[in-house]
C-alpha cells in the first residue's frame, strides 16, 4: 500500500456511516470526517457549541472521542490496522484525530462484534428490567478500556448513596438555571431531531427523571434517599481520566464508547449522563467521597432494556464528509 492510494467510494461509506452513528452531546454530532490520501481525520466543529451546557467543549471532544472509536473499528472492518495519532498537526487544533491505515490484518471476532453493535447502540433512558447484570460481566466492561489514562470504576456499595446525592443536586441547580432551560429547549424543540437531522426527539428523551437522562423544568426530583435505592439497583461506571485537557476529554469519549458498544454487543442497554458533572461542587464531590484517582467525565448506566428505543436521527453524509489535498511529505 502506498500513501498515494485513496479510499474507495465504498469504504468511504463504510467509515461515514460508522462515524455518524457515534453518540454525542445532545445528538449535536459535532464533527467532521476529513480524508486526505489514504489518511481519515476527525475533525471537531467548533461552530456546534452548547455555551451553558458545555462552556469548555468538554462534552463536545467526548463525543468526537467516540467517533475516533468508531472510525478506528470501520478501518478494522476493512482489513486494515487502525494506528492513529492525537492532535496530528499543531496548526490545526480542530483536527483532533487521525487514522492511517497499516498493514492488512483481518478484524478479531471482538472487533466485528464491536463494529456490528455500532448500528444498534442507543440511550436508553428508560428504566431497566430488575434483572441484575452477572459481576463477571460488568468487570470485564470496566477492564475492557485499553486507552491511556483512562480507566472505569463500578459503583456499588455506599457509592450509591453519594452518586444519587450528586444527581440530586445537579438536577436541581440545572432546573432552576434559565439559561441552561433555554438552551436544551432549543436543542429539542420541533426543528430539530429527525427533522433536521440532529437534536433530541421531544417526546421523553428530556423528560426523564434524573437518574437516567436530561433535566427540564417539569422534571420530577426524588429525594436522596429515593433515588439511592433506584440507583443502586441499576449498575453505573464512572469514566475517569488521569489528567482533565483536551487529550483526556478525546480519551475519555474514545473509552465510553468502547465501553457502550461492548455493553451493546452483549445485549445490554446503556445510557450516558454528564450534566451532572458540569455542576462544579458535584463532579469535585464525586472526586473527594469516592476517592476517585483522577477526574470524572461520564456515568453510563447499564442494564438489561425494558423496551425498544428508536435511534436517534442523523446528519445525511453528503454533510458529514469533506476531503482535503494530501499533504506533500518532504
Amino acid at each position: 500500500m502506498t500513501d498515494a492510494r485513496r479510499w474507495t467510494q465504498a469504504e468511504v461509506a463504510v467509515l461515514a456511516a460508522a462515524m455518524s452513528r457515534a453518540p454525542s452531546v445532545h445528538n449535536s454530532q459535532p464533527w467532521l470526517l476529513e480524508l486526505h490520501g489514504r489518511s481519515a481525520s476527525v475533525l471537531e466543529r467548533a461552530d456546534i457549541a452548547l455555551p451553558r451546557h458545555d462552556p469548555l467543549g468538554r462534552d463536545r471532544l467526548l463525543s468526537c472521542g467516540a467517533a475516533v472509536t468508531n472510525l478506528r473499528l470501520a478501518v478494522r472492518r476493512l482489513g486494515w490496522t487502525a494506528p492513529w495519532s492525537r492532535f496530528p498537526d499543531p496548526v490545526r487544533p480542530n483536527e483532533v484525530a487521525r487514522v492511517r491505515p497499516g498493514e492488512r490484518l483481518e478484524p478479531t471476532d471482538t472487533e466485528l462484534a464491536a463494529y456490528r453493535a455500532i448500528k444498534s447502540r442507543h440511550s436508553h433512558r428508560a428504566q431497566f428490567t430488575a434483572e441484575s447484570l452477572a459481576p463477571e460481566v460488568v468487570r470485564g466492561l470496566a477492564h475492557g478500556v485499553d486507552v491511556p489514562g483512562v480507566s472505569a470504576r463500578v459503583v456499588d456499595g455506599a457509592a450509591a448513596a453519594e452518586l444519587a446525592h450528586v444527581l440530586v443536586h445537579s438536577a436541581s441547580v440545572l432546573r432552576h438555571d434559565r439559561a441552561y432551560q433555554r438552551e436544551l429547549a432549543a436543542w429539542t424543540a420541533p426543528g430539530s431531531g429527525p427533522a433536521s437531522g440532529d437534536g433530541l426527539s421531544p417526546v421523553a428523551e428530556h423528560r426523564s427523571l434524573p437518574w437516567a437522562g436530561l433535566v427540564d423544568r417539569h422534571t420530577p426530583i426524588p429525594d436522596d434517599e429515593v433515588l439511592t435505592r433506584r440507583v443502586a439497583a441499576e449498575t453505573y461506571l464512572i469514566v475517569t481520566t488521569a489528567g482533565d485537557g483536551r487529550g483526556d476529554h478525546l480519551h475519555a469519549g474514545m473509552a465510553m464508547e468502547q465501553i457502550w458498544l461492548a455493553a451493546t454487543a452483549a445485549c445490554l442497554a446503556a445510557s450516558v449522563l454528564t450534566q451532572p458533572l458540569h455542576v462544579a461542587e458535584s463532579r469535585a464531590g464525586l472526586i473527594e467521597h469516592l476517592e476517585l484517582a483522577g477526574y470524572p467525565q461520564a456515568l453510563l448506566r447499564l442494564g438489561h432494556p425494558t423496551e425498544t428505543t428508536t435511534p436517534s436521527a442523523r446528519r445525511p453524509l453528503d454533510d458529514l464528509v469533506r476531503t482535503r489535498e494530501q499533504e506533500t511529505t518532504p
